[in-house]
């Protein structure tokens, strides 16, 4: 039997596809760039793009972990060619255990992914 939560069941089951559909194709945009425009740090900016990504999968692992009832760890910090796989397993761990608000939390951190890219 499927939890339950706010979103009721058929609500939170398409929550939960419309974040897989969106962890993949963010995860195919990150495989697909270059590596030397995801390290680049562009003028006026602190940090690459690679940087947010890893920020953001970090993010992910952290919402699946408190939905999981599990302590938040680190990632490992992965080279930039394997960042986008990173992204997806992170963020279909939480498409799987996330509730109504941790999947909208989810949506807001590819957000600022893909605003990084």
């Amino acid at each position: 039997m499927e939890d339950t939560d706010e979103l009721g069941a058929p609500a939170l089951r398409a929550a939960r596809a419309e974040l897989s559909r969106s962890l993949d194709l963010q995860a195919d945009r990150v495989r697909s760039l270059p590596l030397t425009r995801l390290e680049r740090v562009r003028p006026g900016e602190d940090t690459s793009p690679a940087d947010a990504v890893r920020a953001g999968a970090q993010a992910l692992a952290d919402l699946a972990a408190d939905a999981e009832g599990e302590p938040r760890r680190a990632l490992p910090r992965l080279a930039t060619h394997g960042l986008g796989d990173q992204l997806a397993v992170v963020g279909h761990d939480l498409a799987a255990a996330g509730d109504g608000a941790a999947l909208a939390a989810a949506h807001e951190v590819l957000a600022r992914v893909r605003r990084a890219l």
